[in-house]
């Protein structure tokens, strides 16, 4: 079983072998339930967790949404930990048809939606066999059907995320692989509640909220799309801490 987090002093280093980048914690809470020997640390701007899982040190953080804060996360974990494999773990949209919800994917390759160069994600020995598998990141929730056939017709990706290029380029400035692993959390054919755009933009947990209670006012169906949205979310946290694992094991 995990063991309780335990604090450390502020800014204590310690090495990991890989450290993984979550942009919310409905994303991480399923993999913090899987891992031992689980401490704390605060540092200059996130609180960083580390532990073992499947005999490897993990050191992980809750960036936030957004290409900025996982940019913030990704480096202050390379400079904190010095891991071997950085990976951006969470939910992403599906732009492919053919990729069902609630599915875990390994993208190995990131774009975005402004032209930025494409970046190489590690995948496991002979995945690439089943074809490319591109991820865009943009800065706003592809909220709608319509927006999400236009992405993958301009970027020829199969998904997309908020945070996953802002990691793997921090990864490469320091030299360190980046991997990717998402779950479809809406496919290519599903509208999201318009509400969820908003939500899903970088702000402080209390706004957060704070939107979610004026979003329940000004419609009050909105709580049923919310709360089924958060049943959801909360199987698909398990299968991405299985992917997860997966993919710490597979990183030899």
């Amino acid at each position: 079983m995990p063991a309780s987090a335990a604090s450390l002093p502020v800014d204590t280093p310690s090495s990991a072998d890989i450290a993984v980048v979550f942009a919310l914690a409905v994303e991480a809470d399923a993999f913090e339930r899987l891992v031992a020997d689980r401490r704390e640390t605060r540092g200059a701007r996130f609180t960083f967790s580390t532990g073992v899982v499947a005999g490897r040190r993990i050191a992980w953080c809750l960036s936030g949404v957004g290409r900025a804060a996982a940019a913030a996360g990704a480096r202050q974990l390379v400079d904190g930990h010095r891991p071997r494999l950085l990976v951006s773990a969470g939910f992403a949209g599906g732009l492919d048809p053919d990729l069902r919800r609630g599915v875990a994917v390994r993208p190995d390759r990131v774009v975005t939606d402004d032209a930025a160069r494409p970046l190489a994600l590690a995948t496991p020995p002979g995945e690439a066999a089943a074809g490319p598998l591109t991820i865009v990141t943009v800065d706003a929730v592809a909220a709608t059907v319509d927006r999400k056939r236009r992405l993958a017709e301009r970027t020829a990706a199969r998904l997309v995320d908020m945070e996953t290029y802002a990691v793997a380029e921090a990864a490469a400035a320091a030299g360190v692989p980046c991997a990717a692993v998402r779950v479809i959390s809406d496919d290519a054919h599903e509208t999201l509640p318009g509400e969820v755009a908003s939500l899903a933009a970088p702000q402080s947990p209390l706004r957060r909220l704070g939107a979610v209670v004026g979003a329940v006012g000004r419609r009050p169906g909105a709580a049923v799309d919310f709360w089924r949205l958060w049943e959801r979310s909360v199987v698909d946290s398990r299968t991405l801490a299985a992917a997860v694992v997966d993919a710490i094991r597979q990183s030899g």
